[in-house]
């Protein structure tokens, strides 16, 4: 047996190291984004204050990222950096999930082989991978409770089923959709007969259990009360079944036509052809996996981003994995060039991702978010070391800093660097900025160093004629449509760095 997988395991072993490196070199090249300086500052605030663990659930968000992430962050010179290396690990544990998942059900180390190589290639895949956000997480618990999930289903062992319990609970601290993998779970029926109803009773009883732990923080009922933030009421359905049903499965499509790549789909179809007389019900089941989620988020769901579907992608590159199994040349021959076209398009999209993120090719929803607005980052580490190194000349003298905002990028992606600096002190001062706010002037008035960041499009007045310095301006990605923003705010957002002089 081991004679037998030396060379699958080899060859396991060199995709998962490659897949780990294209994830891990240059991690923060990519600007912090939005919900990361967010998720951020909550652990070290959490990591600092040990009534403040339920932190998240003020906000609606279960804290397991979190958890993990305030116990390691005090160990790391950038916050940024050791965020981001969790959802990188988290990746490969994922990526080793859907090795195991496409063999538990097509039996094939090539076929699994060729799951895995997709899976760590895809942009899909590798740019999330490298942020630090939740999803990561997620599809890494899901795919492994799908793992035993399927062997409960299967054996009937009661330690399969808690087993699954327990990774079903860790993806419902970690994200509310954990809520499909709970409901996808007897569709394993398809595939092994409903038989071991109560094995299944036993995994939701110790998901639920967990699940619980969060009773003991203070807000506990934001869980449900934020949900209403995020998705229509079931009503919406009878109501008006095709808006937004429609738009957003455009909006798929458009995802996979630059994260997936957009070969993923013939691979797909080629895969459904060649592997449905033998597995029909094994595609149906990865269909139902995928496909389940994608369509109710893309009817109830209120924003709709392409991290919001991530933790289904597994599902499609396992069943994708089935293009090479044909004895047919032609058919063999178009699968292995499929493949060639997907490695190719991907290595070409995170060569740029790695080197140069305003190259890759993000869709026009992502490329704003992530680079081109508000909700990007650039410029702030820079101007954290700028504001650190001010703080050892005067003295450890006050220094102060108002930002635009008060939650989000700024001042959270501020704080998380200036964090072990007591005698720097972040405000958010208001969102549109068009005169000195009465903070910054008590703060110049007491002879402290102060100073202003804000976004150009937030910025409404003169700064020469408030008196201010301009230190230095960020440049973020530039806006590529013409959109009534572009009109407004012109063709490139800035991130402006002032001192105040009076």
């Amino acid at each position: 047996m081991a004679k037998e997988w030396k060379w699958t395991v080899f060859y396991f072993s060199l995709i998962l190291l490659f897949g780990f490196l294209i994830r891990y070199i240059n991690l923060t090249k990519l600007p912090i984004f939005v919900d990361e300086a967010i998720y951020v500052r909550w652990s070290q605030v959490m990591a600092t204050e040990p009534t403040l663990r339920f932190l998240p659930l003020s906000d609606g968000k279960q804290p397991l990222y979190m958890w993990l992430l305030m116990f390691l962050i005090k160990y790391f010179n950038d916050p940024l950096f050791i965020a981001r290396l969790i959802s990188v690990f988290t990746g490969i544990g994922t990526a080793a999930g859907v090795f195991t998942l496409s063999y538990l059900f097509f039996k094939n180390k090539l076929v699994s082989l060729v799951s895995l190589l997709l899976y760590v290639l895809s942009p899909f895949t590798v740019f999330f991978d490298r942020m630090a956000l939740v999803d990561s997480m997620l599809s890494m618990f899901a795919i492994w409770t799908a793992v035993f999930g399927y062997l409960a289903s299967k054996y009937k062992r009661l330690d399969l089923a808690m087993m699954t319990g327990f990774m079903l609970g860790f993806a419902s601290l970690t994200k509310s959709p954990a809520l499909f993998i709970a409901l996808l779970l007897p569709s394993f029926w398809i595939v092994n007969g409903i038989k071991g109803i109560y094995n299944l009773a036993a995994t939701y009883l110790i998901a639920f259990g967990m699940y619980n732990i969060l009773r003991l923080g203070p807000n506990f009922d934001m869980l449900s009360s934020r949900t209403a933030d995020y998705v229509r009421p079931v009503s919406h359905i009878w109501q008006s079944f095709f808006d937004p049903l429609m738009p957003h499965l455009k909006d798929v499509l458009v995802w996979f036509n630059s994260f997936g790549p957009l070969t993923i789909i013939p691979i797909v179809i080629l895969a459904i052809y060649l592997g449905f007389k033998k597995y029909n019900k094994e595609i149906l089941l990865l269909l139902v996996w995928f496909l389940v989620p994608v369509f109710i988020q893309a009817e109830l769901a209120l924003a709709f981003t392409a991290r919001y579907i991530y933790f289904t992608v597994p599902y499609l590159l396992i069943l994708s994995g089935l293009v090479v199994l044909t004895n047919v040349k032609l058919l063999k021959y178009l699968g292995y060039l499929l493949i060639s076209l997907f490695i190719y398009q991907s290595l070409v999209f995170n060569y740029y991702l790695l080197t140069n993120p305003e190259k890759t090719n993000l869709s026009r929803g992502e490329r704003s978010g992530y680079l081109e607005e508000w909700t990007a980052g650039q410029g702030i580490k820079e101007i954290a070391d700028y504001l650190k190194n001010q703080s050892s000349i005067t003295n450890n003298q006050q220094v102060v800093v108002g930002t635009e905002g008060y939650f989000g990028t700024l001042p959270d992606g501020l704080q998380i660097y200036v964090n072990s600096h007591p005698n720097i002190v972040v405000i958010g001062v208001g969102v549109i900025i068009s005169e000195t706010p009465q903070s910054l002037s008590e703060a110049v008035s007491a002879g402290n160093k102060t100073y202003l960041v804000v976004n150009k499009s937030r910025f409404r007045a003169d700064y020469e004629e408030l008196g201010y310095k301009l230190i230095a301006r960020y440049p973020k990605g530039l806006r590529l449509t013409d959109s009534d923003q572009y009109a407004k705010f012109g063709p490139q957002e800035e991130l402006l760095f002032f001192e105040l002089t009076k």
